[in-house]
């Protein structure tokens, strides 16, 4: 049987939704060898087409050009799912993003989202999305461009929102939040495209219905997660787009994209 590699990242929404697929529990016509990494790098490797099949930031797709096509299941987008800007103290947005600011990767959604609601930036510092909201807390920083879990714990860091961006997104656009989507390698055929597309809608409705199922796998790559976090970031980032885009939400990755 044929192997596909599969690069997608270690958050509760990836190893939910796509838990069955790497665990052979979806019948598909090939087996994958599951990558775990973080956003920006999956970004980053898909420049090099190191995939078969990957997630991709939204943000990303321009710079990886033909190298992938993207798949109608697997996505990540929705309403109330936007990048925040966080703060130490109340900070007006156009106060904040002319500082120092902490961005999860130059290539993620966060950032372009971030470049369209504030063309003009002050000096962008680039890390790994999980340290940003220490970064901002210990003043290393003066705001951080917030993604995943960490939109559920900056109150717990003293850390201020100045700036919901899938808000902003959403009045300017009335269109849902694409944050991500699966891809798969300009190599990969036709028929193969669609089987993917198949086993990855499978497997997130595998998710649907069996929710416990994934559990260890999602506790395995979420330590530091505690369990209520986990289960709001799979509720929010895990919806009916994720089984298909649909036309609303091919709208709004051509708008952003």
């Amino acid at each position: 049987m044929r192997e596909l590699t599969f690069g997608y990242s270690p958050c509760p929404n990836d190893t939910f939704a796509f838990h069955a697929l790497a665990h052979g529990l979806i019948d598909a016509p090939f087996r994958i060898t599951p990558v775990l990494l973080d956003i920006e790098e999956l970004n980053r490797r898909a420049h090099r087409g190191e995939f078969d099949l990957t997630k991709l930031s939204v943000g990303a797709f321009a710079g990886v050009g033909s190298r992938y096509h993207l798949l109608r299941s697997g996505a990540a987008l929705g309403h109330g799912v936007g990048p925040l800007v966080v703060t130490r103290g109340a900070v007006p947005f156009d106060e904040a993003v002319r500082g120092r600011i902490a961005i999860p990767g130059k290539e993620t959604t966060a950032f372009r989202l971030l470049r369209l609601a504030a063309p003009a930036l002050g000096e962008v510092v680039e890390m790994r999305y999980d340290r940003i909201l220490r970064a901002v807390a210990d003043g290393q920083v003066d705001a951080g461009l917030i993604i995943h879990e960490s939109r559920f714990t900056y109150a717990e860091h003293g850390l201020t929102k100045a700036m919901d961006l899938g808000e902003w997104w959403e009045r300017e656009t009335a269109l849902p939040v694409p944050l991500a989507g699966i891809c798969a390698r300009d190599d990969l055929d036709a028929a193969t495209r669609a089987a993917a597309e198949r086993a990855i809608r499978a497997s997130v409705q595998y998710a649907f219905d069996h929710p416990t199922a994934s559990a260890v796998y999602v506790r395995a790559h979420a330590q530091e997660m505690s369990a209520e976090v986990c289960r709001q970031h799979i509720a929010l980032y895990v919806n009916e787009w994720s089984l298909d885009i649909g036309d609303e939400g091919m709208r709004a990755i051509k708008r952003l994209a």
